[in-house]
């Protein structure tokens, strides 16, 4: 299996992260990627870029060296609503005209773990936003959730539940069960994952072992990765409506040909 798209990392705009731009430009095109996605943090965390940031991706180019780039965020469930928005994530008024999709997840800094049905609560309240195309490591043992009601949630919102490499060896020990669990979960209810590294410097983009691991394990069939390739995932941002999907069209057409 070879996934060919990394729809979640960390630039140096997030301070506890260690690479730019161009340095995932590069390890990308060395590990044979043909797209990743820059998701720096939304606002309520404590390290987040101004937001000035996100407004200011269009500078990026959307190929570079054959390889595509993705304007993304990595936004916060809250435990109430955003106050500018009304939505349970902390996503700014107007921030998203700038970006092409976000990715929505617990962390510590933001909130403390809670009961397993709060959780699942802010989770789906997070993914019946309208805001959020991807669930951020949702198999955070800190944060337990009833698995069926948020798969059956994102299934009814399209929204894809994230498979983090991370969090299999580097991040949010205890993972493995969850993970490997909500495999089985969204499996069962005939629904989608995204797989992503959450690369926190460049070295590791594209890093989707210990992920692939699961995933043959489970059995879980590739057709439902919508993240395999470059036009899959586009395709899936097209049924969000985001322009993107058209700008890359022609460039993720001609990987295939």
């Amino acid at each position: 299996m070879k996934i060919l798209c990394d729809t979640h990392s960390h630039t140096v705009a997030s301070t506890h992260a260690f690479s730019t731009v161009n340095d995932y430009i590069r390890d990308a095109k060395a590990k044979g990627l043909q797209l990743f996605s820059v998701t720096d943090h939304a606002p309520a965390m404590p390290d987040s870029p101004h937001p000035w940031h996100f407004g200011n991706m269009k500078v990026i180019p959307r190929v570079v060296d054959n390889i595509g780039i993705l304007r993304g965020i990595e936004a916060n469930i809250l435990p109430e609503p955003f106050e500018q928005t009304g939505k349970w994530v902390d996503l700014p008024s107007g921030m998203m005209a700038y970006l092409d999709f976000a990715i929505a997840s617990f962390h510590e800094p933001v909130i403390a773990p809670r009961s397993r049905q709060e959780n699942t609560r802010m989770m789906i309240n997070a993914i019946e936003s309208g805001l959020v195309q991807i669930v951020g490591h949702p198999g955070n043992p800190n944060y337990p959730i009833d698995q069926d009601e948020v798969v059956r949630a994102a299934k009814d919102n399209n929204v894809l539940l994230e498979i983090n490499n991370s969090s299999f060896y580097m991040s949010r020990t205890g993972s493995n069960e969850h993970c490997t669990s909500l495999l089985e979960v969204v499996d069962r209810h005939d629904w989608k994952i995204s797989v992503g590294s959450d690369a926190h410097i460049s070295l590791e983009v594209g890093h989707f072992d210990y992920a692939i691991e699961a995933i043959r394990k489970v059995g879980f069939p590739e057709d439902r990765i919508a993240t395999l390739n470059p036009a899959r995932f586009l395709a899936f941002l097209g049924e969000h409506d985001k322009p993107v999907s058209a700008e890359l069209n022609e460039w993720a057409t001609s990987l295939s040909a």
